[in-house]
């Protein structure tokens, strides 16, 4: 899954130059800035349709017609429509899996089984698991995700870590699962190979997750005292469980059946709504509901007054329509992003910090940027891969280094920041799955962006490697050969103008032959 460049189907055209190619995105900016931080609203939308606006009017005042940029635009929302898909099948799944006793039985046991102390470790860890297996985050949010929420809240952990270690252990699956769309973009923009990329991603993602492992740890033990109102909150929550549904083995098949799916390596998509179907069986014929209930829980989500708030907070979720915002939200980001594509801005930004790179460090370091810089501006993760990695590429090469340090760089800057940028795509998903209340002034759950840390930890590790040099490998002469066998583009560094001419002499030494 890629973006096509510009030049293939509509020709030649000149970028703009710096200076305006910015404007739109400052002014976009800076909307955004009033409407979330001045007027306290976090409803996006308005601004980043205002910022499409002046992006198109731009393209149109420099002589590109409205048809060609909205065709960027359409073009930018095709390529997203998968995971517009899997919000759509997340959204139905927990509605559905609530009213089946999945989620209520996964919270049960979850409550009396789990020692709360390592609870935070151990959703990361889960988190981890199911999303290798899966191959998508959205789904492991939306399904693990939000049982593990419901488990956090009844042992008392605050909502923004526990948010921040499901959206550790999710992403870092998509990250590195051969069945996630990202981590086969990453190399197939970058022209790597896909299990090359993913063993060239452990140096940085492993540390990371250590590391993260070892604060949920040390938080686990400060946060959750070990008797008293936590236990008793437990108690309260684990009765109401088992008075309102039938718990035990037949409401977790259909969790076994996604699982089962994920392990035969089948699409995600399908096995998701496979999930809803078999959810829907064991809510008609094991929970009593009716067909029609189903169709309800399915649409609008699941509705229940136990005159406990803990639970009626934990259970009243899902449903298509309560993906509607973030869809929405994702429709209009991703049309931001396709007409800063189809008007050369995004690609002027990037060619002015190409530059201006001096060293293999910093061109490490503006990789991981632009892309991090792509997701805040373009609101999508599949952009913020697809663009630096085929702008950058032809550098990589012309300095002698292989091109997985881009595909590590751009998944590190792409996939993992995308859930911490509320407005981004993945942002906004976590934001509805997990029922952070953002959108009603609950803003501060949005802690959970920093104290999502393997997210974080693993492109500041890629930095630190990039200015040392550690596991920055160079170009083989199998990968070289293979630039000449595809008739990839090189860069010639005795044309680009860095301001080091000894530098210059250093990289040519290293640049290959093509």
């Amino acid at each position: 899954m890629s973006i096509s460049p510009d030049t293939e189907t509509h020709g030649p055209r000149s970028l703009p130059p710096l200076w305006l190619a910015l404007l739109p995105v400052v002014l976009t900016l800076g909307l955004l800035a009033l409407q979330l931080f001045y007027y306290d609203d976090f409803t996006p939308h308005i601004p980043l349709i205002l910022g499409l606006a002046i992006t198109s009017m731009l393209g149109w005042m420099r002589g590109q017609s409205w048809f060609d940029i909205r065709e960027g635009i359409f073009h930018v929302i095709h390529v997203s429509m998968p995971s517009l898909s899997v919000l759509i099948v997340v959204g139905m799944i927990i509605g559905v899996w609530i009213a089946s006793g999945t989620v209520p039985t996964l919270i049960y046991y979850g409550l009396t089984l789990l020692n709360p102390s390592i609870f935070l470790a151990a959703a990361m860890i889960l988190c981890s698991v199911v999303s290798v297996s899966l191959g998508t985050s959205w789904g492991t949010v939306g399904t693990v995700g939000l049982a593990l929420m419901g488990i956090g809240a009844g042992f008392g952990v605050p909502m923004a870590w526990t948010a921040g270690a499901v959206v550790s252990g999710s992403f870092f699956g998509d990250k590195i699962s051969p069945l996630s769309d990202t981590t086969n973009l990453a190399p197939a923009v970058t022209g790597t190979n896909v299990f090359d990329h993913i063993k060239n991603m452990m140096p940085t993602t492993v540390p990371a997750m250590l590391i993260a492992l070892v604060i949920y740890l040390v938080a686990g033990y400060a946060f959750i005292e070990p008797a008293g109102a936590t236990f008793e909150n437990i108690t309260k929550i684990t009765t109401e469980l088992q008075a309102d549904f039938s718990l035990g083995f037949i409401p977790l098949i259909p969790a076994l059946v996604v699982i089962v799916l994920a392990v035969m390596r089948q699409p995600p998509l399908p096995s998701l709504l496979l999930g809803v179907l078999v959810g829907g069986v064991v809510a008609i014929f094991y929970q009593g509901a009716g067909l029609h209930d189903v169709f309800t829980y399915a649409q609008s989500g699941y509705k229940i007054e136990t005159g406990i708030a803990d639970i009626d907070t934990l259970l009243n979720k899902g449903g298509i329509q309560s993906m509607m915002w973030t869809i929405s939200l994702m429709l209009i980001a991703l049309g931001f992003g396709g007409a800063l594509e189809r008007t050369g801005c995004l690609e002027a930004i990037i060619h002015a910090i190409v530059a201006r790179v001096k060293s293999f460090g910093a061109v490490q370091t503006s990789a991981i940027a632009t892309s991090f810089a792509t997701n805040v501006v373009a609101g999508d993760p599949y952009i913020s891969i697809a663009l630096p990695g085929r702008m950058f590429s032809p550098l990589y090469r012309g300095m002698g280094y292989s091109t997985l340090n881009l595909s590590r760089a751009v998944e590190e800057g792409g996939t993992l920041m995308s859930p911490l940028i509320p407005w981004n795509a993945g942002g906004a998903f976590v934001i509805s799955a997990l029922g952070l209340g953002i959108m009603d002034g609950e803003l501060q759950n949005l802690m959970y962006i920093p104290l999502a840390f393997a997210c974080w930890l693993s492109p500041l590790i890629g930095i630190f490697y990039a200015i040392t040099g550690l596991f920055s490998p160079r170009a083989t002469d199998a990968e070289r050969a293979e630039w000449d066998r595809q008739d990839e583009h090189v860069m010639d560094l005795g044309d680009h103008h860095l301001a080091d001419e000894k530098l210059v002499e250093e990289v040519m030494a290293h640049q290959p032959p093509h």
